[in-house]
């Protein structure tokens, strides 16, 4: 008869902890908020893995337009604002409309350089920036156009393709470290000088052994050590200018328009839609990847959501001074390495970014870094990204004769423009913005020959496009 009485007893008492036990386990690694103490940490790993890419684009572009040190840190500090703001418009996201909800990292893409300085090259003193910023507007209109349609035609850009337009990337940015290790200036009367070499020399030096025999968190921003140890170095020898820092405001938020209105170009255009395409290319891969780390399969929804926020921030960006805006393959890497799912961890990482932005006094800290440091490093990022792209068309089935020969002619166009500069110079002038950058260029002819051996005569049958998305 007593134990009867008691299971009424024990049943309050075991129910609970089953409830609490499940509302835990609810919550998915991506959804999950940390505590402060491990927030903080991730988020800083992720700032550390983005930094120099985001300040990249605006140093390389500045220094290509002519821009002064006042000039170039209102682009630096206007491309870490965008960047904070579309990190966070991707991760928070407005459920259903924009933002893929997964730790993704948006900022302004190395992609587009070589066709913005083809652009820059192609416009007189003062329509340069102008002439960007019109066709950076319309790639963003084009993105958000294209975006809820390219898982369709994500087929026509395998790892084939993509791999051609990221190794030319890598391969036409590197007579730019190469400039800036000799100083930067080919008209001052030291261009080229032993001092400027041996500097460069220093710096890449430091990142080869921080790369050899740092551990963890030191081996990961060994690119941000070399700049550091490198302008430190230059110091003694009066190859440091920081008479920007002092003319640099210490909070400023970016003026809209402060480069000029933007002028639309049809061949610059055309020129940054055809980036835009191995931009939304390289995102949408991103997110398939992160998707399969996270044990959140990226769908084709989350893609387009991913996709519209690469559009919003790509068509806004240039009215306070921003770039295209794409995935950040590192953060991808860092979420890989360090298993920190969590999405609020990349929204704190994004929030840092803008608030960086917001005080331009840090930007001039960056532009403050001599030239030839600045080469030394270049050439491991710059390189790093031609390596990606030799690591993507490895898994692109190079065995096929028919592959070797579209990679071979691809690469090969693109690198006309670096080879030959003056090649196209009788063709009209929307022809040599175009094929005068080597990414437009091998991208057209990856795209086309692609099109020509493995789509044009040959039948598909209805289970390919999936594959072909994934494979991206």
């Amino acid at each position: 008869m007593a134990q009867p009485a008691k299971g009424p007893a024990t049943a309050p008492c075991s129910t609970p902890p089953v409830h609490t036990e499940d509302a835990v386990t609810s919550v998915h690694p991506v959804d999950e908020k940390l505590h402060f103490s491990r927030l903080v940490p991730a988020a800083l790993q992720h700032i550390a893995a983005m930094y120099a890419g985001v300040v990249t684009p605006p140093l390389i572009i500045g220094q290509a337009c002519g821009l002064d040190i006042a000039a170039r840190t209102r682009l630096i500090a206007a491309s870490l604002l965008i960047a904070g703001v579309a990190t966070i418009l991707q991760t928070i996201g407005v459920k259903g409309i924009v933002g893929n909800r997964l730790p993704f990292v948006n900022a302004a893409s190395s992609a587009g350089i070589a066709p913005i300085l083809a652009i820059a090259e192609t416009h007189g003193k003062g329509h340069q920036l102008p002439a960007i910023y019109g066709a950076v507007m319309v790639a963003g209109a084009f993105c958000l156009a294209l975006g809820p349609f390219f898982g369709r035609l994500l087929r026509f850009f395998p790892p084939l393709v993509t791999g051609v337009v990221i190794t030319l990337i890598g391969v036409t940015l590197m007579p730019v470290p190469v400039s800036w290790a000799q100083g930067g200036d080919k008209t001052t009367a030291d261009f080229g000088a032993l001092r400027h070499l041996a500097l460069a020399g220093f710096t890449l030096a430091v990142i080869l052994l921080i790369q050899r025999f740092g551990k963890g968190f030191v081996k990961q921003v060994a690119l941000l050590f070399g700049l550091l140890i490198g302008t430190l170095a230059a110091m003694p020898f009066g190859m440091a200018d920081f008479s920007g820092l002092k003319s640099a405001p210490f909070a400023a938020l970016p003026a809209p328009f402060a480069f000029g209105a933007p002028e639309f170009q049809p061949a610059a255009i055309l020129s940054l839609c055809i980036v835009m395409l191995v931009l939304m290319t390289e995102s949408s891969a991103g997110m398939l990847a992160l998707g399969e780390i996270c044990d959140r399969r990226a769908d084709a929804r989350t893609i387009t959501r991913g996709l519209r926020t690469d559009g919003i921030a790509t068509l806004l960006g240039p009215v306070f001074g921003g770039f295209p805006t794409s995935a950040f393959a590192q953060n991808v890497g860092v979420v890989s390495l360090t298993r920190v799912r969590s999405r609020y961890v990349v929204a704190v990482a994004g929030g840092s970014l803008l608030v960086l932005g917001a005080f331009p006094v840090l930007g001039a800290v960056v532009s403050l870094v001599p030239m030839p440091v600045l080469g030394g490093a270049g050439i491991v990022l710059f390189g790093s990204i031609a390596v990606s792209g030799i690591r993507t068309l490895s898994e692109a089935g190079l065995d096929d004769s028919s592959n070797i020969v579209l990679v071979a002619v691809a690469l090969g166009a693109g690198i006309i423009p670096l080879a030959a500069p003056t090649f196209y110079a009788d063709f009209p002038a929307w022809a040599q913005t175009v094929l005068g950058s080597g990414i437009s260029a091998g991208a057209l002819v990856a795209v086309l020959l692609n099109l020509f051996f493995h789509h044009l005569g040959t039948r598909r049958g209805p289970a390919q496009p999936a594959p072909a998305l994934k494979s991206s």
